[in-house]
């Protein structure tokens, strides 16, 4: 498969989904989805805002954009989307519940876009001075599951420390009261909070030691098997997408397109796009059929990473239980379908 799209190779993908549109029947252009969405920093941005995905598909997409992915995950679970956007902690909490959903897609390896801030002057200079301290974080979102697992690995637990259940907004404004003494975020308020503050650890340290993060797209398993076709075109947009992005990473500046969305999206500044961006890594179409991510079953990547996180929620007592087998949340079959 050719992986080389070009800014205007998108568009041209998307005047061909025009004409798709156009020449199908009535009752296929009157399909819709409503699929949601959340602050991250990455190209599929630019994809929402430019409408890219309608033009491929046809169909008319309602979008919800959500603070976190538990709450992006109780609209899953009652009904209320399609297909959304949330990190792996969720989305393996979602599926140990039972929610009838399944994962098609890995948005982006976390990496270091997410971390551990802590305000200057809060006297935490190494991880045993957070002991008696404030953090903010979004409770069951991949901040939680990796705030949890780096006290544990620096000897402390959740007695030790003050952890508050706060969504991106809140954790900006407290930072900026002066309420909390740290937070594990990810963009942009993590951007906001780096002005006055230094990073304890990030996700990509935390993930070298056992536990990955990621964030994923899932789709309610009753649409995916309705809407098969629709799910292979959306992929393939996000596919051409990640590949603009990545063609252009060297040179990508404020004033790309991409960069331009994401800043319109996400209520950040275009110029801290392109830095934010880079802390993240967006797996190619052959890194999501691959054992690391979406293939090789039981084995791949992306299932072992639900299973294990899922270990850690219930021994966190956050889910009461666990499946027996997870790879029935993980499907690679719609991305195998790409042509590029």
């Amino acid at each position: 498969m050719t992986r080389n799209t070009t800014f205007f190779g998108m568009k041209e993908l998307a005047l061909v989904g025009v004409m798709a549109a156009t020449l199908s029947s009535p009752a296929m252009a009157a399909k819709e989805v409503t699929i949601g969405y959340q602050g991250m920093f990455n190209p599929m941005k630019y994809a929402i805002d430019q409408k890219l995905f309608e033009d491929a598909t046809g169909y008319s997409i309602k979008w919800r954009k959500f603070d976190s992915g538990a709450r992006a995950i109780t609209a899953m679970a009652s009904g209320a989307v399609d297909m959304t956007v949330a990190g792996s902690s969720p989305i393996a909490s979602a599926a140990s519940n039972g929610i009838d959903m399944e994962l098609v897609w890995v948005m982006e390896n976390i990496a270091d876009a997410e971390a551990l801030v802590v305000r200057k002057g809060s006297g935490i200079s190494s991880p045993s001075d957070l002991k008696g301290k404030t953090l903010g974080v979004p409770f069951v979102s991949t901040t939680h599951f990796h705030m949890l697992f780096a006290l544990e690995q620096f000897g402390l637990t959740e007695k030790d420390v003050k952890l508050v259940n706060m969504q991106p907004g809140a954790i900006v404004a407290a930072w900026q009261r002066g309420d909390i003494d740290g937070a594990f975020i990810w963009d942009p308020a993590l951007g906001t909070i780096k002005q006055d503050g230094e990073v304890l650890i990030t996700s990509k340290q935390l993930s070298a030691w056992g536990k990955p993060t990621f964030d994923g797209l899932i789709a309610s398993k009753s649409f995916t098997q309705s809407h098969s076709g629709f799910v292979t075109e959306f992929l393939t947009v996000l596919a051409k997408t990640d590949e603009e992005y990545r063609s252009n990473k060297e040179g990508f500046s404020a004033d790309h397109p991409i960069a331009v969305s994401v800043a319109k999206l996400t209520g950040g500044k275009a110029s801290n796009v392109p830095e934010a961006m880079s802390l993240y890594e967006f797996p190619t179409v052959d890194d999501q059929l691959s054992c690391q991510w979406l293939g090789c079953e039981a084995q791949g990547g992306a299932v072992k990473a639900l299973e294990a996180t899922s270990q850690f929620l219930l021994q966190e007592k956050k889910i009461s239980g666990l499946q027996p087998d997870y790879s029935v949340f993980v499907n690679p079959s719609y991305a195998a379908q790409i042509e590029l």
